[in-house]
């Protein structure tokens, strides 16, 4: 029997080419965008879950609430938190300490380069799953000199990854040793370094590290396999405040450590999405995509009924039961699907390495995976389902009667059902237009909004090595190189700024006020490289002394300590008494998706780690040479490295342009598989009315006439599809953009234009069967019977 079915499934489809591939490379795309779809959604949900410990690890985080700001979640926590841990609470096993990545110089001899590390206490192995290919996890970031190195970094230094005891040299300054070599990790880990240096040392050198009041590394733990983790945040939320009594209003929690990486959002100190938003949303793009494929298989089917109502009444005259007619219309499908299926997956390794580059991922099909193949054959075997159920039930319902006296019609039952399917693929192709759309005029906004700064024409460079103590004679050379128009230098990137504090105080100020302020250090010309405007006052002054104790803040810093008229009144930062000396307008410290917050700037022209360089219109590369030169003279040591202030502000928003250009992408497949759909459905139509076309054509109509009849169906099909698309397509983005405090309206144009899109589109689509069958002999159609 099923020999018998694959024999006759594979003539049919042999027999209509024509059907046959259209089918096959509907389902083939769907499949394609499904797998793809699928393939990154199970590397966004494997991110962080291959630590052996992972049910067990948490990270502690922490809720603020400061005067005038809504209540704010971090994971930045006071350095003495993580040893607190494991001497109050019996239920934290261990705990381990890690502070932010940041690249340093690590050289050997003459060979060096910069790569990303960090500080870590010494449990760090004995928590996370890195595996070490050499060393001891339990010792090996215990020595105060001591360093862990990746085998890549091993390999670039040594040539090998046994190097053991070999000494490293760090910023040029100190030697380390090898204690430790680490695997590369896993592209699945949103915890990546390429070198770890033990934290005592450093927090040695930086002591607020190890004050309660301050906040900078971030804190894991792992709990006993017993305990209850209601219990454990229960004696968490409290433990700043009992150490520090001046800290009043800061909790912390544990969260677990694999949900870290798809749930970073949180509103009012609760989990309220993140990266999982992403993963649902093209969760449900795969699925849909799927079913408009296997609706253009049934579409498609039902226009070739007609020519295969005689087979199932001639079937069904010599004794064919409706379950066997079922079968082998599902089985055809399966068929269908299986092939596709193979299609399918040579397109997707064929995109795969395109696919990784959209997404920033390193995703790699397991072909030895068992569960890999079986995921295929099911969804093959699904599909095919899917797609043949309508058909086959439908085919197997006719009467052979009818069939063999020649006077199959259609009920309007069954054309409704076909009709409302064809309005849910247009439906779901419109979501995706408008989506894209709308996703794609918000970071156009964000691209080119005014930032109350120029960060055109603007280069980033690390002050490191020696260019800290030579800065001053560094910055004069500059001043005067080719191509450079003026130098400034600050503590951080002006539109990334991170370091936040509440130790101000001013005139008037009352003592329960909490207001959380931004602060940078900044060299001289600061507001005039990055073309800030100074709306009172001045800016710091060189030979001004006292200017290493004065400020400038923004608007909203002057506004939230009630000032009009901020320059020359006193204020205390950490207890350093000054005046503020000049106020500049407002603009973005960090992403658009916050608001504007309260700055203060500080003179400091020692310390600041970010060089920026405003170079002249026009001449950049002659500002690049200037900047290679002199840098290569005063820190000969350290390779020349820069980054562009408008590349470093579209990275934040990175996430979202790869999410627009997927969106795209599967927006403009949707389209172009619903519209084989739309072309089924216009074969079907134009087959059920080749009598009546030819008897209009007779009685005197036009061709023009015919093609707007028969197109006409199908574009009051595509507008019942805008309505419904419409409000459903406006509140998902509402919800998305509510995401930025600085967005874009949604204009009623977008609604019109996506409109209009698939309205040509569905036109294009219709009007090929529309002009042939208005074309047609009406003497061959009246001949039909």
């Amino acid at each position: 029997m099923l020999r018998n079915y694959i024999k006759i499934a594979w003539r049919n489809i042999v027999k209509s080419k024509t059907f046959s591939f259209i089918n096959v490379l509907g389902l083939a795309l769907g499949m394609t965008c499904s797998l793809l779809i699928l393939l990154w959604v199970q590397d966004e949900r494997n991110m962080n879950r291959f630590h052996a410990n992972g049910p067990r690890l948490f990270q502690v985080l922490e809720n603020q609430q400061w005067t005038g700001s809504e209540l704010s979640t971090t994971p930045a926590t006071p350095g003495p938190i993580a040893a607190a841990l494991t001497a109050e609470i019996p239920e934290v096993e261990k705990s381990v300490k890690i502070t932010w990545e940041e690249e340093h110089l690590l050289a050997r001899g003459t060979t060096g380069f910069k790569e990303k590390g960090r500080f870590a206490s010494p449990n760090l192995f004995s928590i996370f799953s890195f595996p070490l290919l050499h060393g001891n996890p339990e010792t090996a970031i215990s020595g105060p000199t001591s360093i862990v190195i990746s085998e890549t970094v091993a390999r670039k230094l040594f040539g090998r990854t046994d190097v053991l005891g070999q000494t490293v040299r760090l910023d040029n300054t100190d030697d380390r040793q090898v204690t430790g070599v680490l695997r590369d990790i896993s592209k699945r880990s949103s915890l990546t370094f390429d070198f770890v240096l033990p934290i005592e040392p450093f927090e040695a050198k930086n002591k607020w590290l190890t004050e309660w009041g301050n906040n900078g590394p971030r804190t894991f733990v792992l709990l006993n396999p017993q305990a209850n983790l209601n219990r454990v945040n229960a004696k968490l939320r409290d433990m700043i405040h009992r150490h520090d009594d001046k800290v009043t209003t800061i909790t912390a929690f544990l969260f677990p450590f694999e949900d870290t990486y798809l749930y970073s959002k949180f509103t009012n100190g609760k989990p309220d999405g993140g990266r999982i938003e992403y993963v649902r949303l093209f969760t449900i793009v795969a699925v849909f995509i799927l079913i408009i494929a296997c609706i253009n298989f049934m579409n498609l089917a039902t226009a070739r009924s007609a020519k295969r109502a005689k087979e199932v009444g001639i079937r069904k005259v010599v004794g064919a039961e409706r379950t066997f007619l079922i079968g082998q219309f599902v089985g055809e499908a399966v068929l269908m699907a299986g092939m596709a299926l193979v299609f399918a997956i040579v397109l997707v390794q064929l995109l795969l390495g395109s696919f990784n580059r959209l997404t920033d991922k390193h995703i790699a099909i397991e072909y030895g995976n068992p569960y890999y193949w079986l995921t295929l054959a099911g969804l093959a075997l699904v599909t095919g389902i899917v797609s043949g159920s309508y058909p086959a039930l439908f085919l197997s319902s006719l009467q052979p009667i009818r069939i063999l006296k020649g006077s199959l019609r259609f009920n309007a039952g069954a054309v409704r059902f076909r009709q409302g399917l064809v309005v849910f693929q247009f439906s779901l192709s419109l979501l995706l237009i408008i989506g894209t759309l709308i996703a794609g005029r918000q970071v156009d906004y964000i691209r080119t909004k005014n930032l109350g700064l120029d960060r055109e024409n603007v280069i980033y460079m690390a002050l490191e090595g020696e260019l800290p103590k030579r800065f001053d004679v560094f910055r004069q050379e500059l001043v005067q190189a080719p191509g450079i128009l003026s130098v400034t230098a600050s503590g951080a990137d002006p539109l990334a700024i991170s370091s936040s504090t509440t130790g101000l105080e001013w005139t008037g100020k009352d003592p329960n006020d909490k207001t959380l302020f931004m602060q940078l250090p900044v060299s001289y010309d600061f507001a005039k490289t990055m073309k800030i405007k100074l709306l009172e006052g001045r800016e710091f002054d060189k030979s001004i002394v006292t200017d290493s104790t004065n400020y400038i803040v923004n608007e909203e810093a002057a506004r939230r300590m009630g000032m009009k008229n901020p320059v020359r009144q006193d204020l205390k930062f950490w207890n350093k008494s000054g005046k503020i000396v000049g106020m500049v307008k407002n603009f973005h410290l960090n992403s658009l998706r916050v608001a504007i917050e309260p700055l203060i700037m500080r003179l400091d022209t020692t310390n600041n780690n970010t060089l920026l360089v405003r170079t002249r219109p026009g001449e950049t590369e002659k500002a690049l040479a200037s900047l290679q030169q002199l840098t290569k003279k005063y820190n000969p040591a350290y390779p020349f490295d820069y980054v562009f202030a408008s590349d470093s502000f579209e990275k934040q928003y990175n996430s979202e342009t790869r999410i627009g250009k997927l969106a795209n992408c599967f927006a403009i497949l949707a389209i172009f598989i619903a519209c084989l759909g739309l072309f089924g459905l216009a074969m079907f139509t134009a087959e059920q009315r080749t009598k009546e076309i030819g008897v209009r054509k007779v009685l005197g109509a036009s061709v023009v006439s015919i093609i707007a009849l028969l197109s006409r169906d199908f574009i009051q099909l595509v507008i019942i599809a805008i309505v419904v698309a419409t409000p459903i397509a406006w509140y998902a983005m509402n919800q998305w953009l509510n995401d930025f405090v600085y967005r874009i309206d949604i204009d009623w144009w977008i609604f019109a234009l996506a409109g209009i899109l698939a309205v040509s589109i569905a036109l294009l689509t219709v009007s090929f069967q529309s002009i042939k069958a208005a074309l047609m002999d009406p003497v061959k159609s009246l001949r039909t019977e």
